[in-house]
């Protein structure tokens, strides 16, 4: 309670109004570390810890290593290298720059601003006090700070000033000091699921930080929703409330700022107590905004609550003046909820007494095991570990993601917004086909990984650094399947076969390795072709061609010649056979029509004789044919 009750009263006493304001307050911080790990020279290897800063992009779930550089101007990066004439552009094939700076003079993000805009992919902060390490945070943005603190993309972290001093004394004497910067345990993984959580505010008129939460809402909710629908993730909004000391409970500052009798209230959004809205409306928009995550999430539609934010944003905004319960209403009836229960769920905001939502974020607030106090608004949990770093959608996806064990992430963390980009580099040392462009280069959140791809349905198989050949039925429609192929004189031939192997092999007529070449074979000369005495052989690109003298023809099947007259002589009597054999199938099948015909008749003349004599009882009266006058 020690927490509620000093953040109370500074709120009060004036010196606190802007409710996304960093606090300064006695409570259990947690500072979220990454490791950093010296890699050469020998006499400094080593793994030490640094401290997040809680602005750029951290590599959440990857490494990254690097060479460092310590300035000889400007070594507090408080001013812009480029009037130093200094560039932290590393060459082609050369390690990423990591730039070494000194604390002091200046904020720390406009260090890290001042370095990324130089060419630096990295920047690691000295601290100038001996002192356990700190979380470098972005200052109050206002005009100024806005325009750099949202456009820092490289990670920063902050070392104490021991390891500093002994990297520094190490680049001053020539060394090369190459360091690893790892983030992949900066998020635990304990199971196949992440539980996250957003510390947030409705809000919408408190300046820069308020349209950046608005921002990320409206961005995120697509990967949010995805996630959640799938069951890889829990997700579980906050909002933070401050009571009012009991001393002042019946003044007019607590009673415009706070419901149920001074125990929840937050900031006037305007900072004037006398016009526009007030704090208990905020309050009571952020208890409206819990109720509906849970009656959400007791239809098993949790990720409702996203389609609820952002829609009330759009639709309820304050400069409108539409922030106010009939819009919210109508908002929760387009999305299908039930208005009844949302409101039970509210309770009653002019009771003397505790309302049961509200007293759980309260206690929520404090923090647990490895969670520090939350003091910061926003602020993301990721698997009970305070995130740091933009609130930007690809990012806090990286971080969401690494969450996840290797290889169990889900596919929402291998799209585009989470990619490392490190295949734009010479394919990031990966196969590479050229000609069909294809390439085994796979851009993760982790970083890239070289896999032989799977194209239009068919699996390219291989260590997927020198070699991928594709395998299996269709193989050959995917760039012949890096076999040899030419086509000439209407004529295409192809090493490639579709007979389930991988390895190519030149078709009948050629000789080759079957990949990069498949030379044409001359029969004639190698006699191969046309053997028989009276043949006369012409080699074809990948055929041959035989002919034979006078009026001889060249049977291809037997190798042979004969005579055109031989052979019309033979076409002439198959002619009398076909015919004969004709004549006779036609003679045997009339023959075998009469005989069935006369005996069938033969038969009917019997039994009508017969039925004179000898009368069947079962047989009715059979015409006779014999004698038809007989009485």
């Amino acid at each position: 309670m020690e927490l509620q009750r000093s953040v109370m009263m500074r709120l009060f006493l004036g010196f606190l109004l802007l409710s996304f304001a960093p606090i300064s307050i006695r409570g259990r911080f947690v500072v979220e570390k990454n490791s950093l790990r010296v890699t050469s020279p020998d006499r400094i290897r080593g793994t030490h810890d640094s401290a997040i800063g809680n602005f750029g992009i951290p590599q959440y779930g990857g490494s990254m290593a690097g060479n460092v550089l310590y300035p000889k101007d400007n070594q507090k990066g408080c001013k812009e290298f480029s009037d130093f004439g200094i560039s932290f552009q590393s060459k082609p094939g050369a390690l990423p720059t990591f730039v070494l700076l000194d604390r002091g003079d200046c904020f720390f993000a406009l260090k890290v601003w001042n370095a990324q805009k130089a060419g630096a992919s990295a920047v690691l902060v000295a601290d100038d006090m001996e002192e356990p390490l700190i979380t470098m945070d972005s200052p109050e943005e206002d005009g100024s700070t806005a325009k750099y603190i949202e456009n820092i993309t490289i990670p920063s972290a902050l070392i104490d000033k021991n390891f500093g001093e002994v990297l520094k004394k190490s680049i001053r004497s020539g060394d090369m000091v190459n360091v690893n910067l790892d983030w992949r345990e900066a998020v635990p993984h304990p199971d196949d699921r992440v539980e996250y959580e957003l510390w947030t505010n409705s809000n919408d008129e408190c300046g820069v930080k308020c349209d950046m939460l608005m921002e990320f809402v409206k961005d995120f909710k697509g990967a949010a929703q995805i996630l959640e629908k799938g069951g890889y993730t829990q997700f579980t909004p906050h909002y933070i409330t401050w009571y009012c000391p009991e001393a002042f409970t019946l003044s007019k500052q607590c009673k415009s700022q706070c419901i149920n009798h001074g125990r929840y209230c937050a900031p006037d959004p305007e900072q004037d107590f006398s016009t526009g809205y007030e704090g208990k409306d905020v309050v009571l928009e952020n208890l409206r905004q819990l109720c509906v995550f849970k009656v959400a999430n007791e239809t098993k539609k949790p990720w409702v609550w996203w389609d609820y934010v952002t829609d009330f944003q759009i639709r309820c905004p304050m400069k409108e003046k539409k922030y106010n319960k009939d819009c919210a209403v109508a908002v929760i009836q387009s999305l299908g909820l039930d208005v009844k229960s949302v409101d039970k769920c509210m309770g009653d905001p002019s009771a003397d007494s505790e309302n049961r939502v509200l007293k759980e974020e309260q206690d929520a607030q404090v923090g647990k095991g490895t969670r520090g106090d939350v003091t910061i608004l926003p602020t993301l949990v990721v698997n009970n570990r305070q995130y740091r770093g933009k609130l930007e959608k690809g990012a806090v996806l990286k971080a969401i993601c690494s969450g996840f064990e290797e290889t169990t992430e889900p596919a929402v963390c291998l799209s585009g917004d989470v990619e490392t980009n490190e295949c734009l580099d010479n394919n990031g040392g990966c196969w590479h086909d050229k000609s069909a462009n294809l390439t085994a280069c796979k851009d993760t959140f982790r970083g890239r990984v070289c896999e032989c791809p799977l194209v239009d349905g068919v699996q390219f198989k291989g260590d997927g650094y020198t070699t991928c050949e594709a395998s299996g039925p269709g193989r050959c429609k995917i760039n012949n399947g890096g076999c040899w192929h030419d086509a000439r004189n209407g004529h295409a031939y192809s090493a490639c076969t579709d007979n389930g192997e991988v390895k190519c092999q030149c078709p009948p007529g050629f000789r080759g390795d079957g990949v990069k070449s498949c030379v044409d074979i001359d029969e004639c000369k190698e006699r191969k072709a046309c053997q028989c005495s009276e043949c006369s052989c012409k080699n074809t690109w990948g055929s041959y061609d035989c002919s034979c003298g006078g009026d001889l023809l060249y049977m291809r099947d037997h190798d042979t010649c004969i005579s055109k007259s031989a052979r019309e002589t033979r076409s002439a009597w198959t002619a009398v056979w076909i015919i004969l054999i004709g004549l006779s199938m036609a003679a045997g099948g009339a023959y075998l029509v009469y005989k069935y015909r006369l005996r069938s008749y033969m038969d009917s003349e019997i039994r009508a004789i017969m039925a004179q004599y000898m009368p069947l009882d079962s047989q009715g009266e059979v015409p006779n044919h014999v004698n038809e006058n007989h009485t």
